[in-house]
């Protein structure tokens, strides 16, 4: 046990959301990824908090660990993409934080994005090439980027992870684990 507790220690992860993410698709593989060690900070164009979507209407506040205009790439190891509709809609359309997202794939650092969370990497250019998954209502996107869409609950592909919904997320953390754990180990090999 001790040993799973410790497969990310060292590893620091960026959360990427603003408000409207999908609160389950950030605290579930959150929750996966501290246990096992790593150190994850949200991350958001946002001021002090960001707030939560809950399947139908707003729900919790989180505090922003990092502000989007501080966060640089290179301090973290690994990112995050949680989904709901309006978080993804309104984090591809900032520069910022597209460039933020892209830094990770041009880095080759491991990317993990659920739900809607895809929409973001598409707008980086990363989607291309990639066989990948999402929320249904993206396959099309998808494919117009380039991707190779398939319907399962957690694709790997390239350093990149992607599910479809809140109901795949224990798949999902299980392979950002495992995916983000061999990331790890390269950079100690290093």
């Amino acid at each position: 046990m001790a040993m799973a507790q410790d497969t990310l220690k060292g590893l620091n992860v960026a959360i990427l959301v603003t408000d409207g993410f999908e609160q389950v698709e950030l605290t579930k593989p959150r929750k996966a990824l501290d246990e096992a060690g790593a150190t994850t900070k949200i991350v958001s164009p946002k001021g002090e908090r960001v707030r939560a979507w809950e399947f139908t209407d707003w729900s919790e506040e989180f505090p922003v660990d990092v502000p989007l205009d501080q966060a640089k790439p290179e301090q973290f190891d690994a990112l995050l993409l949680p989904g709901g509709v309006i978080n993804p809609d309104a984090l591809r359309i900032q520069p910022k934080a597209v460039a933020f997202v892209k830094a990770f794939f041009d880095a080759g650092k491991p990317v993990a994005a659920i739900c809607h969370g895809p929409w973001t990497v598409i707008e980086t250019g990363a989607a291309r090439g990639r066989r990948m998954t999402s929320w249904p209502s993206l396959k099309t996107d998808l494919k117009n980027a380039g991707a190779d869409w398939v319907d399962q609950e957690a694709v790997v592909d390239h350093g990149l992870v992607t599910s479809r919904s809140p109901d795949d997320i224990p798949a999902f953390s299980k392979e950002i684990t495992k995916l983000f754990g061999e990331a790890r180990g390269r950079r100690h090999a290093a």
